[in-house]
Parts: C-alpha cells; sequence; structure tokens
C-alpha cells in the first residue's frame, strides 16, 4: 500500500492574505489578523472527510485556545450551509464561508471543481509559520496541527 505524500512547509516569509470572510455567526472575520490562528480549508460541509475534520478540530478547541490559537474552518460552502453544520456537530469556533473560492484562489489552493484542497495553516501574527497539507486521514490535521502550534 503506497504511503501518502505529507508536505509539512514550515515558513517564516509568507503573509497570509488579509481577506474578509462571513463566518457562519454572521461576523466579518479577517483571521490574518488574529494574534495566533490555526486555519484549515475543508473542500465540503457534510462529507465524511470533512465532518470528521472538523469534529476533531472541535476536539482539540480548547487545547487550541490553551496555547493562544484561534481556530477558524474555511470553505467555499455558503454561510447557510457553514450554520447548519455548526449546528448539526456543536461547533464552538467560526467557519468560514470562501464562497467564489477568492481566498483559497489567492493561496493557491482552489481546485478545478471550486472546492478548496484540503490544507491546513498555522499563523503567528499573520505570518504563516506552518502548512500542512497531503495527510492521509482528513482528521490528522487537527492532532498535527496541535502538535505545530507553539
Amino acid at each position: 500500500m503506497p504511503k501518502s505524500l505529507f508536505i509539512h512547509i514550515k515558513s517564516t516569509d509568507m503573509k497570509f492574505p488579509e481577506l474578509e470572510l462571513t463566518a457562519h455567526t454572521g461576523e466579518i472575520v479577517a483571521p490574518a489578523r488574529a494574534p495566533k490562528a490555526v486555519v484549515y480549508f475543508f473542500p465540503k460541509a457534510f462529507t465524511t472527510g470533512c465532518t470528521r475534520e472538523t469534529i476533531r478540530f472541535n476536539e482539540l478547541y480548547d487545547k487550541f485556545r490553551e496555547k493562544g490559537y484561534e481556530v477558524f474552518g474555511v470553505s467555499t460552502d455558503s454561510v447557510e450551509t457553514l450554520k447548519k453544520f455548526a449546528e448539526k456537530y456543536g461547533v464552538r469556533f467560526k467557519l468560514l464561508s470562501d464562497k467564489g473560492g477568492r481566498l483559497a484562489s489567492q493561496l493557491g489552493i482552489l481546485r478545478p471543481t471550486g472546492t478548496a484542497e484540503r490544507v491546513t495553516y498555522i499563523l503567528n501574527g499573520g505570518e504563516v509559520v506552518h502548512v500542512l497539507r497531503g495527510l492521509k486521514s482528513a482528521d490528522e490535521h487537527a492532532d498535527r496541527a496541535l502538535e505545530l502550534a507553539k
């Protein structure tokens, strides 16, 4: 069985785009403005992998907060879809709608289907300090991100 291609990039010279997105709560949020943030992109709400990934981030949310990080989940789904998704699974952090894929496009992770790739960014003061992509299991993103969040 071939191993999945897992890419971890430690970066100190990449600024995260300062785009404002609408959260499932109706608030306008720019993840780049958070002092410390974990921003994970997921392709589509209510699909198996994206549901597992979101549930795992939700389970670890208190641990991220203890380290001073805010968590943001981002997809190209509508605000209304994300609201239903958050309500169904009791998500305690903000899910952001990148409807149209503007942010995903700026980051180079927008697929031809119009959905974002499954990629996680760890930010410190708006700077990207780690990028996680290509993990075999969707729910690994939360655990790996927690390990790297300093």
